[in-house]
């Protein structure tokens, strides 16, 4: 058998541990697939005395990233640090010396994949990264090569595991958000402090990295709408399934050809109609739906994080660099560059749920209304919900008809000035 390829990890957490474990453990396996061993050679941890869940030879362990990176007889390094920095140094540095990169760091792809992969070309080798978004649902590797004959239309995703249990227990059991999120937290869903993922910035990360891919462009993450599920109550599930819908933050990005090519991206909560597929994807599951012009609609779905999944795609992407080592395999170039505008969000058009509370007296409608006239938003629907007689309020929800973004702000806006309208308690996007 030939000379064994050399595997680098750097951190040693949940997912590199598992990775490490792999690795140790299905060696043979993986050996006999690629006729040659994969040999873990380095790991790169904080605390190298620390007690391990993988039992790892003590030499192999270093606090010293000098040691790993200017290893002459590494051949792969896998970044499992996760944040920004120093992750995207250390793949910059290995990207430098020639060595194939794995990483499942979504920070980093999202804002700095575009000149990593350009890198990576010029010096001959490539970066991995399927395990970036949805841990081990392939869609990363699918959209770069399965799907290539079709020219994206868009793609609608749900790849946040914890905003959509959280979302899952208010529609299911009536809870309020903060009930939801503590339940989260105390089954390991959610984080301690769980802003990065109910306020949106995971999924944003996420978005990024697929819309450049499908449109191939670069789409930053800094220019994606973002708004998190904070705001929803339960009430808006109960109002939304009385309409036939559901509510799930979505990331939707899409191309307009007829704005000139412009892209739409924007990551926010939405009432999604209940016969659909995504509606259906419930608890910590991702799903990823992408339509095309030859395939039309196609559904990736699966566990979108936890330990194992992730090292799979992990696992699969150091077969990848390692078959392209074993057979002088070229990566291909990354077409990512291609300038597409993005579509401003005052520009999206669609229907839009609103619930408010205002006066409980005649010709308070008559006001809103004109409100919603004023600024050419044609109202579908008003249904008055629920009335507190001792405020003499009443709580209404308004369903419009398609309407533009900037057009329902102005709308809103006015509304709130009104006397009559006590509080708008909640504005959601319909995605039909």
């Amino acid at each position: 058998m030939a000379e064994p390829l050399n595997v680098a990890l750097l951190g040693l957490g949940v997912v590199g541990s598992g990775v490490a474990r792999a690795l140790l453990e299905k060696g043979e396996v993986y050996a006999r697939r690629l006729g040659r061993p994969l040999r873990l050679r380095r790991v790169l941890v904080r605390q190298p005395h620390k007690p391990r869940p993988v039992a790892l030879d003590p030499s192999l362990l270093t606090a010293d990233p000098d040691q790993v990176l200017e290893d002459d007889q590494v051949h792969i390094v896998v970044e499992l640090m996760g944040g920004e920095r120093p992750a995207v140094d250390y793949i910059r540095r290995a990207l430098e010396r020639g060595r194939y990169v794995v990483t499942a760091n979504k920070e980093v792809m999202a804002k700095h994949g575009p000149e990593l992969l350009s890198l990576a070309h010029r010096r001959g080798v490539d970066v991995l990264y399927e395990a970036s978004v949805g841990a081990g649902i392939p869609i990363v590797s699918p959209l770069k090569r399965d799907l290539s004959a079709n020219d994206i239309k868009g793609l609608r995703a749900i790849i946040n595991g914890t905003t959509n249990y959280i979302l899952t227990r208010m529609a299911r059991e009536g809870l309020d958000f903060a009930t939801a999120l503590a339940q989260a937290q105390e089954l390991g869903y959610a984080e301690p402090d769980p802003s990065n993922d109910v306020e949106g910035h995971d999924a944003v990360y996420k978005l990024a990295i697929l819309a450049s891919l499908a449109f191939h462009t670069q789409v930053p993450p800094e220019a994606i709408y973002r708004e998190g599920i904070t705001r929803l109550q339960a009430r808006d599930f109960r109002y939304a399934s009385e309409l036939g819908y559901c509510i799930k933050l979505l990331a939707i990005a899409r191309r307009r050809p007829a704005d000139g090519e412009a892209v739409e991206a924007r990551v926010h909560p939405a009432l999604l109609p209940q016969e659909e597929l995504l509606a259906k994807v419930d608890g910590v599951l991702n799903a990823i739906e992408v339509e095309g012009d030859l395939l039309g609609r196609v559904v990736f779905q699966g566990p979108g994080a936890g330990a194992a999944p992730t090292a799979s795609a992990v696992i699969a992407d150091i077969l990848d660099a390692a078959q392209a080592l074993s057979h002088g395999r070229p990566p291909a170039p990354w077409q990512g560059m291609v300038h597409l505008p993005l579509r401003p969000m005052d520009d999206l058009e669609c229907r839009y749920y609103i619930r408010m509370e205002v006066a409980d007296r005649p010709g308070v409608l008559a006001q809103i209304a004109r409100c919603f006239g004023d600024h050419q938003v044609s109202i579908a629907s008003v249904i008055q919900k629920e009335s507190n007689a001792a405020a003499q309020t009443a709580e209404i929800v308004i369903m419009t008809h398609a309407a533009r973004e900037a057009d329902v702000r102005a709308t809103m806006a006015e509304v709130e000035r009104l006397p009559v309208v006590c509080a708008v308690g909640n504005f959601l996007r319909v995605e039909d």
